[in-house]
């Protein structure tokens, strides 16, 4: 029996300083092959931070980080080479035409002019811009701006899809059509590593996702699971709470958050929150609804807004 192919990306220890600021704190995890997993985190959690390193953007303060077995900081060509990255900031070069951006970066990678050609004209129409081909950036709407940042991280044909918050600010069709895109990479075996602040698209697109605060890993998990342990079925929202029933929630012993008039109830035991609530205070306000990823993002890394 041949030995296991090794995991395309392995961090350990992997550590970022800033002087005296820890952006990310000494975390290990692994990827597969044809893998999709997401980081997940609120702002300032340390997940482009590892995006930077695991790129070989940013150097490495402390730990290791490999992509298809190679070190990154040894070997920072050959990892790029086999990697393709959509950065958060749409940043096509504005003095030529969609097709001939793809074109240009084409000779950063070495691909032959008639390979690119095809290749452009191929990821083109993967993306729907082949009728934009010609057009100015300048006339690109924003979901077009990143549809076809998408098709120059394809460009060399890579193992490894990096995506920073691929559909931030794009309309519900530009965002479903770059989802669609996802599943067909992963179909074909690309492993693919993003991170997003939309916990539906991690739950569509993710086979797992690991959640940072403050720098470390929370949380890593198959979204199905996560669900299930972090909430259970249900989440009972509450407001304008009855006299007694805060009483009556300590003495169950739930496990709830709150926030302004908001009390959020975590239904662990199949149902029984929502019947306990209506059986003992039937005219309190309430919604009851399937918990979700994001019902687990904001438990574990707090509702607060952050900078």
């Amino acid at each position: 029996m041949p030995p296991p192919l090794p995991a395309v990306i392995a961090a350990c220890g992997l550590t970022k300083r800033y002087g005296p600021l820890t952006a990310v704190d000494a975390i290990s995890f692994e990827v597969g092959e044809g893998e999709c997993v997401g980081l997940l985190g609120p702002n300032g959690a340390g997940k482009t931070t590892t995006i930077r390193m695991l790129t070989a953007f940013t150097p490495i303060t402390a730990g290791t980080a490999s992509i298809f077995g190679l070190d990154i900081a040894r070997h920072p060509r050959a990892v790029k080479a086999q990697m393709g990255i959509c950065p958060q900031e749409d940043n096509p070069d504005p003095d030529f035409p969609v097709r001939k951006n793809l074109l240009i970066y084409a000779r950063y990678h070495g691909i032959p002019a008639a390979e690119a050609r095809r290749r452009a004209d191929e990821l083109l129409a993967f993306v729907q811009l082949g009728e934009k081909a010609g057009a100015r950036i300048q006339e690109l709407s924003g979901g077009m701006k990143r549809r076809l940042m998408l098709a120059r991280a394809l460009l060399n044909e890579p193992r490894l899809l990096v995506l920073d918050e691929p559909t931030t600010g794009l309309d519900p069709q530009a965002r479903h059509l770059i989802w669609q895109r996802v599943r067909q990479l992963k179909e074909r075996r690309v492993t693919v590593l993003l991170t997003t602040h939309y916990m539906e698209e991690a739950s569509q697109l993710c086979d797992r996702v690991i959640l940072m605060h403050e720098g470390r890993i929370l949380l890593d998990g198959t979204p199905a699971a996560l669900v299930r342990s972090e909430v259970g079925e249900q989440v009972v929202e509450l407001w304008d709470v009855e006299p007694g029933l805060l009483a009556f929630l300590d003495r169950a012993g739930w496990p709830r958050d709150g926030v302004e008039d908001r009390l959020y109830l975590y239904d662990v035991d199949g149902g029984r929150i929502a019947h306990e609530i209506e059986q003992h205070f039937p005219h309190q306000p309430r919604l009851i609804r399937p918990a979700s990823l994001e019902d687990v993002f904001l438990r574990r890394a707090g509702r607060a807004l952050r900078d």
